[in-house]
């Protein structure tokens, strides 16, 4: 634990300073009101990135200087998130960096990792027995669309306070737990480091959020996130790669259903934004009965009560990831339970029929 708390203390002071510093200066404010994702109704810095890669590149030398056997691997991981990192950053900062340069900056990192840490994709598991992919034409774009994907699902979630926050860290301490079943302390260290690091920049963000995560932030969480599942399961056979899969599944399942409702039912470029992503169909469908006024004050607690739908939703899948991390037909099960819950649950929304469960009723006021 002493890597997260490492990453957690120096996250958070580091994100109070980027808050003051930013209003003060103001190069990476968001003032964008009126943008469909949009639900923020001050100015915001949106470079709480910048704090979390800080922290995680202080513990990781910290972590090298206790344990000098992880000095290459450390290294080279933190040398290829740069380049995930540097994309989302220079954008929160400029805004004239494309989705699709942040996409191929995080694809060359996941590049880099390929060769550096040895993360490829080398096999598929099955019910009883693994698939081997030994073809470099094979693993190499497998790999590098898989980790990239992943790191662009991360920065897609990132839609209200504490959402993306609250469902990478407990992706990341899921990591963490099975890396310590299979004795994989670089990734154990690893994946608490950023966890730490995304804790300490969630007190400031959750509930009123005084800082985003913006594109930096994002990528670079979820480039880390996506290299270090791939580190844990290729390195250790024991664990299943659906356990991998099943863990990231709401980020990645969101990714695909989006460019499909983009792509074939709307007729749209699948980059183009909008805003009827499951979190914002839940914002506007689900949380308005609990908070049926619209000043600014009531529009940051519906922002603020939209996220807790999301991590519970998460949880379905984190959970049974983590306890079922070495049987591929349970992992494999539940992730078909989950895609089906899913598309279920976004039907109902979108027909105005939202589950009862989570329809909470209009407080007085």
């Amino acid at each position: 634990m002493f890597s997260f708390l490492v990453s957690f203390v120096a996250s958070a002071l580091l994100t109070l300073w980027v808050i003051k510093e930013v209003r003060l200066h103001g190069p990476a404010l968001d003032t964008d009101f009126l943008g469909v994702q949009k639900v923020h109704v001050h100015h915001v810095a949106r470079i709480g990135g910048l704090s979390i890669f800080l922290a995680v590149a202080l513990s990781a030398c910290i972590s090298v200087w206790r344990v000098p056997a992880m000095t290459s691997w450390m290294l080279s991981l933190m040398a290829c998130s740069l380049f995930a990192f540097a994309g989302g950053i220079v954008e929160d900062y400029t805004g004239k960096v494309s989705a699709t340069r942040r996409l191929l900056l995080t694809m060359f990192a996941a590049l880099l990792g390929y060769f550096l840490l040895d993360a490829r994709i080398d096999r598929i598991d099955w019910l009883t027995s693994a698939w081997p992919l030994p073809y470099l034409w094979l693993t190499l774009p497998l790999t590098v669309l898989a980790v990239a994907g992943i790191a662009n699902a991360i920065n897609i979630i990132d839609g209200f306070n504490g959402l993306a926050s609250v469902v990478t860290i407990c992706m990341l301490l899921s990591l963490g737990y099975v890396a310590l079943q299979v004795n994989d302390m670089f990734v154990l260290v690893a994946a608490l480091m950023v966890a730490g690091a995304t804790a300490g920049f969630l007190i400031w963000n959750y509930p009123v959020g005084l800082i985003f995560l913006g594109d930096g932030g994002a990528y670079f969480i979820g480039f880390m996130l996506g290299e270090l599942a791939l580190l844990l399961v290729m390195r250790n056979p024991q664990v299943s790669t659906w356990y991998a899969v099943l863990l990231l599944i709401y980020p990645a399942f969101e990714t695909l259903f989006s460019v499909y409702r983009r792509l074939f039912i709307r007729g749209k470029s699948p980059a183009m934004p909008d805003g009827i992503h499951l979190h914002s169909l839940i914002f506007r469908r689900v949380v308005q009965w609990a908070v049926g006024r619209k000043d600014a004050r009531a529009l940051v607690r519906r922002n603020s009560l939209t996220s807790p739908y999301l991590w519970m939703f998460s949880l379905m899948a984190v959970i049974p990831a983590t306890v079922f991390w070495r049987y591929t037909w349970v992992l494999i099960l539940f992730c078909l339970l989950f895609i089906a819950s899913y598309v279920w649950l976004y039907v109902r929304i979108v027909r105005f029929k939202a589950p009862r469960w989570m329809i909470r009723h209009k407080k007085s006021h």
